[in-house]
């Protein structure tokens, strides 16, 4: 593979002007392409063959319309007050009239006809029902529904708006992309010492995820796309985009700084840094696309959309950053930060070899407590709970949380979120739904049951049941399941079919599929990991230790997120306003995603590591070395990766924060406790051993050439008699040596 990516390399670097021109015109063109028409997301969340989604099906095809999206006005008197002056009555029904008005409204209910006043007066509520699924909501019909909010608040009552179609798409602000990149900006320039330098591999990371996000708009024109997948997907190609333009321009200037032909350089930085991005990318391109091993369709279309995001970022690494540091030539070290660079230490003296020396003086002691640290961290995620965040979840600035509290507050937790109990027979469907309906009413948990409502059909009735808790509560689902199995018992009874369903059980069917399906992604993403990790190190002891170290930090971040957005824990200060059940695809995406990030620092530093051994390095110098030789690099990596990621804990949405706060604090316990401090220790204590394969095994395997084969055996470059320096702590190369063709960088 070096071999291709050196020719690769070499062929756009004297080509510069025209690589640069090819991918504008694939920037341009697609950017055109999505400005020529419009995307529409679709938050659905459907889990096709589950009872609550399949009985939401029947219910859309039964009560034509019951299956459009809905929302909620709610009107509140002052504290102590009741809605009950003919001057309120009266805001309440122009209020109502003015909605029902609107754009595709199906109906609206009147609070004082249906009943939906509080005990004591003072809260009501206004349930508005849509013809078509939120997706669809024209924004003239948003618009309508503020607006005669608007219209009763300037009546002088209280009005916040609830439901569905009161939520927008999630979004994220500039402010999120801004914090992350001027962190990253900071970051390259005290790892790269010049503005031109720090600036190549944002310039390049912001090709590709446009261009990445604009395939993926243009194809959200032919599939449901969730609000949530282009920005997972900006949010994994600006980092990982920023990383692996890092790791080649670094590797660049350090042969450059050896003495190296610029183009020589960019060839062999593409053949050997360029390699392992490349076989990184891989990795994270497989564990990404392996989400549509799960099956649900919402999951797929996420995995693959940042997945492909993922490849855009290695396509440019190998092809528009050779072309780029071409036309540059050595002006990449042009625009110094300083005015003179430092004096370079000798490696063993930079922080990266204090470190690894820390670590490998007292190997046991370094992963007895690293991994007791770690066990401790996760103990919280034995009480994980999965669920889907909703209003509960969102800030109290937002109308829709502030209209979930009143209506708690006036009708009890379980108004928010009801169940729907579908009764479908061929004969006397309304007396089996009012008998279904007294029996469930006695069930433990229900605060009521509403008299059902019969289809045109004549064989199908709906009922709802109020719980008397959250839909985010634990009792709920326990709830759902005494329901469910009392109407089994029912069915005989009766000769029909009972179902739960409406949004709060398809939450729950959807959380208790994912949970189920955790211990079979996890066998596959370890599966994947075994091969290619021992076709990268030819070794299954490094293998199965890089393998620990993802599940140490998989359940150490699981712990983490667990005992912030679950049980609370510093959930003011980071800015969590409502704790409840864990996003209930966060487990799944995080060890998708975790896997790829863990194995590219694992690949990067151990690498490393195996090339010092072949080159004839005992076992504990060798580690010494490698470390030493790419600890500055990847801590730099890992640090704009964590920026990145927090910038985006900083969005107002739920499921966004919780996404960015998971994947931040992995991506630290990963790279900094995990492979920075464990991997060492344990590379020195196994020694020797970490590096034998059975023979049987070392015949069967290919011979991957991943980074730093001979890329060109033509090619030799002579021995400079005085480097040039370079930043301090920045890897030197001095006297340029063979690489022995299994080697890596």
């Amino acid at each position: 593979m070096s071999g291709l990516l050196y020719r690769l390399g070499r062929a756009c670097a004297g080509h510069g002007w025209r690589v640069v021109a090819l991918w504008l015109v694939v920037l341009t063109a697609m950017g055109a392409a999505v400005a020529s028409g419009s995307t529409r997301t679709a938050d659905d969340f459907s889990l096709p063959g589950t009872e609550a989604f399949d009985a939401l099906d029947r219910l859309g095809a039964a009560f034509p319309g019951a299956d459009g999206t809905s929302a909620q006005l709610v009107f509140a008197a002052p504290a102590g007050q009741a809605i009950s002056s003919p001057q309120d009555r009266q805001v309440v029904a122009e209020a109502v009239a003015a909605l029902a008005a609107g754009p595709q409204v199906a109906s609206v209910d009147d609070p004082f006809v249906t009943g939906a006043v509080s005990p004591d007066g003072r809260i009501a509520y206004a349930s508005v029902q849509y013809t078509v699924a939120v997706d669809a909501l024209e924004p003239a019909a948003r618009d309508a529904l503020y607006a005669a909010a608007d219209q009763a608040r300037a009546a002088g009552l209280t009005v916040e708006v609830g439901g569905e179609a009161a939520i927008a798409a999630a979004e994220i602000g500039l402010t999120s992309e801004i914090i992350g990149m001027a962190i990253a900006l900071i970051v390259l320039l005290v790892t790269l010492g010049t503005l031109v330098a720090a600036g190549l591999p944002l310039l390049t990371a912001l090709v590709g995820i446009g261009i990445g996000l604009f395939g993926i708009l243009l194809v959200g024109r032919v599939v449901d796309l969730s609000s949530t997948a282009p920005i997972l997907a900006l949010m994994i190609g600006l980092a990982v985009g920023v990383d692996y333009a890092l790791f080649v321009v670094s590797r660049h200037r350090s042969q450059l700084a050896a003495g190296m032909p610029v183009r020589e350089s960019i060839a062999r930085a593409t053949a050997t840094a360029g390699g392992a991005v490349v076989f990184a990318g891989l990795t994270v391109v497989v564990a990404l696309a392996g989400l549509s091993l799960i099956g649900i369709p919402f999951l797929t279309v996420m995995g693959l959309a940042a997945a492909a995001t993922v490849m855009v970022a290695v396509l440019i690494a190998v092809t528009l950053l050779p072309g780029l540091l071409g036309l540059l030539g050595h002006r990449i070290d042009a625009v110094r930060v300083r005015r003179r660079p430092l004096p370079v230490p000798p490696r063993d003296r930079t922080a990266g070899g204090r470190w690894v020396r820390l670590v490998t003086a007292r190997p046991v002691l370094t992963l007895l407590v690293g991994i007791l640290a770690l066990g401790v961290l996760a103990l919280p995620l034995t009480s994980l709970r999965l669920g889907l965040p909703g209003s509960e979840s969102a800030s109290t600035e937002r109308s829709d949380r502030r209209a979930y509290d009143l209506v708690a507050e006036g009708f009890g937790p379980g108004a928010n979120g009801p169940l729907v109990v579908l009764v479908e027979a061929d004969r006397d469907v309304a007396v089996t739904a009012e008998a279904t309906a007294r029996e469930l009413a006695t069930i433990p948990g229900v605060a009521a049951a509403v008299p059902p409502v019969v289809a045109p059909d004549g064989a199908t009735a709906l009922l709802t049941v109020i719980p008397t808790t959250g839909p985010a509560d634990e009792a709920t689902t326990e709830l759902v399941e005494r329901i469910r199995a009392r109407a089994a018992g029912l069915e005989q009874r009766y000769d029909a079919t009972v179902s739960v369903t409406g949004t709060t059980a398809a939450n729950i069917d959807l959380s208790e599929t994912l949970y189920s399906a955790l211990p079979v992604f996890v066998l596959v993403i370890v599966g994947l990991a075994l091969i290619l990790l021992t076709l990268a190190f030819r070794s299954v002891v490094v293998t199965v230790k890089a393998i620990l170290g993802f599940l140490l930090t998989i359940a150490a971040t699981g712990g983490a997120v667990v005992a912030v957005f679950q049980w609370g824990w510093l959930a003011g200060p980071l800015g969590v306003d409502q704790v409840g059940p864990i996003l209930n695809f966060l487990p799944i995406l995080l060890i998708g995603i975790l896997f790829g990030l863990a194995m590219d620092y694992e690949l990067f530093l151990v690498s490393r590591m195996r090339e010092e051994h072949l080159h004839g390095n005992d076992a504990r110098h060798s580690v010494h070395l490698g470390f030493a030789h790419g600890a500055r690099v990847v801590t730099a990596a890992a640090l704009i990766m964590t920026a990145v990621f927090a910038g985006f804990f900083l969005a107002d949405d739920p499921i966004i924060k919780s996404i960015g706060f998971a994947l931040t604090v992995g991506v630290l316990i990963d790279a900094f406790v995990i492979r920075m401090t464990l991997v060492p220790a344990a590379m020195t204590l196994l020694a020797e051993r970490a590096w034998t394969l059975p023979r049987w095994l070392d015949r069967a395997l290919p011979h991957l050439d991943i980074e730093g084969g001979t890329p060109h055996p033509d090619r030799t470059v002579g021995t400079p008699t005085s480097p040039t320096p370079t930043e301090p702590g920045e890897d030197s190369v001095s006297t340029p040596r063979p690489v022995t063709p299994q080697g890596v960088r």
